[in-house]
């Protein structure tokens, strides 16, 4: 069998979970478990969160039917809400939560007869410039929802655009906007994503918003103590499947990109780009092996990389290789570190990873 498998520790998720919790005593912390739990399994990550979350969150009907269907029983928001008016139908029959950021979808919902009264996050875009109604039109809209029999559990949800970074002027534009949107209107808050709920206490509201730091990746420009405390969930581990000597001078993989400026000693790991491994690695890029740092040697090819071996003691065929997370002898490659060498953001390489990949689900906890 193909070696290379996603090791998904569930222990580490709750362990992030809670992190998350402490950082925000007096705020409720819904699960943001979209994509697939950012590509570990939802309804695996749920069901192993469930009994100590309030509410999970997702980005499509599609994806809390599927959690309900698998025996969620907790409230699941819906962060974009409805897609079509028609979707009403299944929001009433399933007990979900929806957002709403646009007017046809207010209307649909005023339009509409559910069984019972749907709790409502209104979203207002106080400076992503993505979704929302404006902080103009929001209390028009706020009133309009207040008084709608079909709506219960009113918040007031915003996102930011630069919570992850250092310089905090317009986090601070944003958050002094929605302070003043939710006093007037009487409001309580939806506000914090991962980077808000690690490094910025004054966006903490009634509901925070975890997602990605759930899964051990550090969203801000800058780790703190609180990001070093994250662990990792997926341990994209594989083995080395052949091993070459090489001269000085000679090339590897398409293009010859990587010439060896020395004897050297090249391995073969079960792991590429039709796995879901960025391609646009560059030469350098850190792997473990035998739980000692190495670096990509050559591009990354469809079903295989190589990697520069040649200061590794003991190394073998069937040796561990690490992509990221954690080794056997418990060292530990940041995923975050690796999607720097691939220009790209742990988010991509965490929900690139393709089905054919196997998830190993691995916990303690009873």
């Amino acid at each position: 069998m193909r070696p290379l498998v996603a090791h998904i520790d569930l222990d580490a998720l709750r362990h992030n979970y809670q992190l998350a919790c402490r950082c925000a005593p007096q705020s409720r912390s819904v699960a943001v478990i979209k994509a697939d739990a950012y590509g570990h399994g939802a309804l695996e990550c749920a069901r192993a969160l469930e009994a100590d979350v309030p509410a999970f969150a997702v980005a499509s009907i599609e994806e809390a039917i599927s959690l309900r269907e698998g025996g969620i029983k907790v409230p699941i928001v819906l962060l974009e809400g409805i897609f079509t008016a028609d979707e009403l139908a299944l929001v009433d029959q399933y007990g979900f939560w929806i957002s709403v950021h646009s007017e046809w979808q207010v209307t649909a919902l005023l339009d509409f007869s559910p069984r019972q009264p749907i709790p409502v996050w209104l979203k207002v875009d106080s400076g992503m410039h993505r979704l929302g109604f404006s902080l103009e039109e929001a209390p028009n809209v706020w009133q309009r929802l207040v008084d709608a029999p079909q709506v219960t559990a009113l918040h007031l949800m915003s996102h930011f655009a630069t919570a992850d970074a250092r310089e905090g002027s317009y986090f601070n534009q944003q958050m002094a906007a929605l302070t003043t949107l939710a006093e007037k209107l009487g409001a309580p808050l939806c506000l914090a994503n991962s980077p808000a709920t690690l490094a910025w206490p004054v966006a903490h509201g009634d509901w925070n918003r975890p997602g990605v730091m759930l899964y051990g990746s550090d969203p801000l420009e800058e780790a703190n103590e609180i990001t070093r405390q994250l662990r990792p969930v997926m341990s994209l581990r594989s083995e080395i499947i052949a091993l070459r000597e090489l001269d000085e001078g000679e090339p590897v993989g398409y293009g010859g990109r990587w010439r060896a400026p020395r004897r050297s000693k090249i391995a073969v790991v079960a792991a590429g780009y039709g796995d879901g491994y960025d391609r646009h690695a560059v030469d350098g890029t850190p792997v473990l092996v035998n739980g000692q740092r190495c670096a990509i040697a050559g591009k990354v090819s469809m079903d295989m990389l190589t990697v520069d071996v040649t200061d590794v003691p003991e190394v073998a065929i069937g040796s561990e290789v690490v992509l990221w997370g954690s080794a056997s002898n418990g060292a530990v490659l940041s995923i975050d570190e690796v999607a720097r060498y691939c220009d790209t953001i742990s988010y991509t390489l965490l929900t690139g990873v393709l089905p054919r990949v196997p998830r190993h689900y691995t916990e303690a906890h009873v």
